[in-house]
Parts: C-alpha cells; sequence; structure tokens
C-alpha cells in the first residue's frame, strides 16, 4: 500500500452565502478514529443540507468536520481501533456527517455499505443519504404498508425519485406526487408514481381528494412544511401519517388540530444527520438487507442527473438551487 499523503484537497464553505463562498482548500490528512474507517474517494453526492449549510442556516453537529458533503464513495485505505467489518481494500459507500467534498474523508464504519454489484461509484454516491432518509422517513417513521397510499412533495429531487420507487417496490397502491413542470411529473410517472401533480398548475389538495374519493392518502413525505401543513391535513386519510424531512417552506404554520383529533392524525418529523451512530447502524444493516439487493437486481436505480468534478462544486451548489434537476447531483473525484 502506497504511503498516504499528508495533506487533502477539500472544498470549505469560506463564509456563509452563495455557490461561490465554495473554494477549493488544502486540510491535513484526517486520521480514522475507534470504530471508523478513512476513505479515499471517487464521488460524492450533493443533498440540500449541504446547501443549507453553506447559506449558515444548518451547522454541522458539535464534532463533525465543518466540509460539507455527507455521503460518499471509494475504497477504505485505513481502519481505525476495532474495526472488523471491513478490511485495505474494500469499495464502499458512507453517510457521514460531513466532510464529503475531499479526496479522502474518515467514516463511521457502521454507516458504511457495500458498493451494490453493478452500480458505478457515481451511484453509489448518490445513495446514502437519500436511501438513508428514505428508508427511515417513509418505511420506518411513516410506516408505509402494502396496499397503502402516499403523497411525495418534490417528486423529482433525489428523495422523491428515490421515494417513488421505494413506495412501489414496498406495495404502495396508489403514489402521488407533486412536481414542478411538466417534464418533471413525466419522469416520475416514468418511476412509478400513478398520478404526478404539477404544483404550479394544479391544486395537490384538490387532485388527491378527487382521486381518493375524499378518503385521502395514508403518508404524506414534506420537505416543504410551512404553508404546505394545512393543506397535508386536508388530504390526509385518518389514522394517516405526514412525516417532514425539511423547512423549505419554513419551520411553522397554523393548524386546527381539531381535525387532527377527529381523523387521529399523526405529524412527526426528523432530521438524519444528529442521529447516533449506532442509530444509523440499525437503518444500514435494514438497508443491506431488505434494499441492497433490489439495487443488485436493477428492480431499484438511483437517477443521475450531472455530475461535476469536485473543484467544481460552487457549479453543483447553482444546478441544486435552480430546482432544474431530475434526481441526484454528484462530485467526482
Amino acid at each position: 500500500m502506497s504511503q498516504l499523503p499528508q495533506h487533502i484537497n477539500v472544498i470549505e464553505i469560506t463564509a456563509p452565502g452563495g455557490p461561490e463562498v465554495l473554494k477549493p482548500a488544502t486540510r491535513p490528512m484526517p486520521k480514522p478514529g475507534a470504530g471508523e474507517v478513512l476513505v479515499k474517494l471517487e464521488a460524492a453526492g450533493v443533498n440540500r443540507p449541504d446547501v443549507a449549510q453553506r447559506q449558515g442556516s444548518y451547522p454541522p453537529p458539535p464534532g463533525a468536520s465543518d466540509i460539507p458533503g455527507m455521503e460518499i464513495a471509494g475504497s477504505v485505505v485505513s481502519l481505525g481501533e476495532g474495526v472488523t467489518q471491513w478490511k485495505i481494500g474494500d469499495k464502499v459507500c458512507a453517510l457521514v456527517t460531513g466532510g464529503g467534498y475531499a479526496d479522502y474523508c474518515v467514516a463511521p464504519a457502521p454507516q458504511c455499505l457495500p458498493i451494490p454489484k453493478g452500480l458505478s461509484m457515481v451511484e453509489a454516491a448518490s445513495l446514502p443519504e437519500t436511501y438513508f432518509t428514505v428508508w427511515a422517513n417513509v418505511i420506518q417513521r411513516g410506516g408505509l404498508k402494502p396496499g397503502e397510499s402516499i403523497l411525495i412533495h418534490g417528486g423529482s429531487s433525489g428523495i422523491g425519485t428515490t421515494a417513488i420507487q421505494i413506495a412501489r417496490l414496498f406495495g404502495a397502491k396508489e403514489i402521488f406526487v407533486t412536481a414542478g413542470s411538466e417534464e418533471k411529473c413525466r419522469a416520475c410517472v416514468e418511476l412509478g408514481a400513478t398520478s404526478a401533480i404539477d404544483y404550479k398548475r394544479e391544486d395537490f389538495v384538490k387532485v388527491v381528494k378527487e382521486a381518493t374519493k375524499n378518503r385521502g392518502v395514508d403518508v404524506i413525505l414534506d420537505m416543504v412544511c410551512g404553508p404546505y401543513v394545512p393543506r397535508n391535513l386536508a388530504c390526509l386519510a385518518v389514522e394517516g401519517r405526514i412525516v417532514i424531512i425539511a423547512l423549505l417552506g419554513g419551520n411553522t404554520a397554523e393548524v386546527n388540530f381539531g381535525g387532527v383529533m377527529l381523523k387521529r392524525q399523526t405529524i412527526t418529523g426528523s432530521t438524519m444527520r444528529a442521529r447516533s451512530v449506532a442509530q444509523k447502524g440499525v437503518i444500514a444493516d435494514e438497508l443491506k438487507n431488505q434494499v441492497w439487493p433490489l439495487l443488485e437486481k436493477g428492480a431499484l436505480k438511483p437517477v443521475i442527473y450531472k455530475t461535476f468534478p469536485l473543484k467544481e462544486a460552487a457549479a453543483s451548489h447553482a444546478l441544486m438551487e435552480s430546482s432544474e434537476h431530475i434526481g441526484k447531483i454528484v462530485l467526482t473525484l
């Protein structure tokens, strides 16, 4: 094994602001602690929380790297104390709390997963943040069961394109999505959505209520919050669950809880980044057992919209903020 360099290339957030504040820099080579591995990256996913961190509204948790990037793919080059499930040379993708926009990154061993057979490093780098989030919120927290119906907001995003496919494969009867153009709606239907609603031209509450004969849907995956909360409740079934995973429309809403009580509805939500390694390790195990075989069979496919070299991270953020993309944006090394 050749000796590792003493310094690594990274993308720093030089100050809170627009995409232009992302600048290439060098940092000392990180060392894996107990229970961690050091990964030499080939690709890293770009996610909305990275944008929020760059803007100054989503600081990394205590002890996490200040370098953005929460999902990576590459090869294990060094093992921390006590790591037995991985060996040097293993190809992995991993969920990390930060540090992904770099050519080397430390990852907790329980948060690493093997690269699914047949997938490229770019495809593998698009999986961890997205699949951990969708599994934890649609299946675990939302409790989507076979035969139930779901409404997925932001259907053409990385989260949305993944949620559509997982909902379909895990037995959802009706999959409604919202998206911002005819082209995006078409892409969602091709992935398995039964009804795609252009939220710029149609009222999703009206469409869902008409399609379900006023029954409503069982689960709603919401990344908007704010003004969407009362509208979501209006098209949520008796015993329905809303899971909020982002606050693109703001973090407050006015709710008539009389309706929530009458229909025994649940409003819940979660973030992934602040969870413990043990909690994320449980999600990783479930993904490996239940979802990775579907990726290897080709029943599930990550949707990659565009890749950028690491040094062009600013351009990747500009694209994400434009919302033109359908699927994932990935940085390559």
